[in-house]
């Protein structure tokens, strides 16, 4: 009797030890499966054609503030060449467009998926503000070359910024930087190196572990190369910045986005909007959220 508890005791413990052996190879192969593809993981881009180019051809009603896209070509500090948007307000009258006086330029970092013609529809109703507004492809997206990484974004957000204000000329105090989701990140790192307007971070977060964890929980965040620490950064942001997130979002948390703007020092506002999805925060937030815009660019011009 004896014996055959024994027995059926080693057998157990030896199936339980294969059981955990298997668990954790198959643990250890998801974190190296995980690794090798981070980048595959957080940038989804698409390049041309895809999307929607041929903005030139959209058709507008009499009275409509509409974007005149123009096709900007620059390079960042180790030469690729990327690609963005600069779009100048136009209100058409009599069939004809004519422009629409502006003094504020906002420089826009798109979130991780598609390219910038994914956000034609956006750009359109910011004319209405009216601002400028100067939008880029990170490299790998759209017509930029290259392919994106997170040392990369800060290069091309940088690359952006130079254009903007040496090719151009503007002069720092009419931009106004603008990252939304993933966007976040490469614009709160530019903020820290220029003197900009103003900040706005929309539906974004605290840093790339905190998403991971929030997605993944089970998996160790100590292996990621990729940092994205946002939290970190934006202590030592001082111009006015509006953070805007929706407790509704699914894709980044909203105590993420509390949480920055918490980390933030003055001046700095908040903005909430109830029930909108991550992609959707202009068109559920409609008016009202486009005067939040409008009133805190209008606030960073009188600074």
């Amino acid at each position: 009797m004896l014996m055959r508890f024994l027995k059926t005791f080693w057998v157990s413990k030896s199936l339980a030890w294969r059981l955990v052996r298997i668990m954790l190879l198959l643990a250890a192969g998801l974190v190296i499966i995980i690794m090798a593809f981070e980048d595959k993981l957080i940038y989804f881009p698409s390049k041309y054609p895809d999307g929607f180019w041929d903005v030139d051809n959209t058709p507008s009603r009499e009275g409509e503030i509409v974007p005149e896209v123009e096709d900007c070509y620059f390079e960042t500090s180790v030469g690729l060449r990327l690609h963005g948007w600069f779009c100048t307000p136009h209100r058409k009258s009599g069939g004809a467009l004519a422009p629409v006086p502006t003094e504020m330029v906002l420089l826009w970092f798109h979130g991780n998926a598609g390219n910038i013609t994914y956000r034609y529809d956006m750009i359109r109703d910011m004319m209405e503000l009216p601002v400028e507004v100067f939008i880029i492809d990170y490299r790998g997206y759209g017509r930029s070359e290259g392919k994106p990484t997170e040392r990369g974004l800060y290069l091309d957000a940088r690359a952006a910024w130079e254009y903007l204000t040496s090719t151009r000329g503007i002069r720092a105090e009419r931009i106004v930087i603008f990252g939304k989701s993933l966007g976040g990140a490469p614009a709160i790192d530019l903020a820290t190196q220029v003197q900009p307007a103003g900040l706005i971070v929309q539906s974004s977060f605290t840093s790339a572990a905190d998403v991971a964890a929030a997605v993944l929980p089970f998996f160790p965040t100590v292996f990621l190369h990729t940092k994205m620490d946002s939290i970190k950064k934006i202590a030592s942001v001082h111009c006015p910045k509006l953070f805007i997130h929706s407790p509704a979002d699914e894709v980044i948390p909203y105590k993420l986005g509390r949480r920055l703007y918490e980390a933030a020092p003055e001046p700095k506002q908040f903005y909430e909007v109830p029930g909108a999805p991550h992609n959707s925060t202009y068109i559920i937030g409609g008016k009202p959220y486009f005067d939040a815009l409008r009133r805190f660019v209008e606030s960073c011009r009188q600074n």
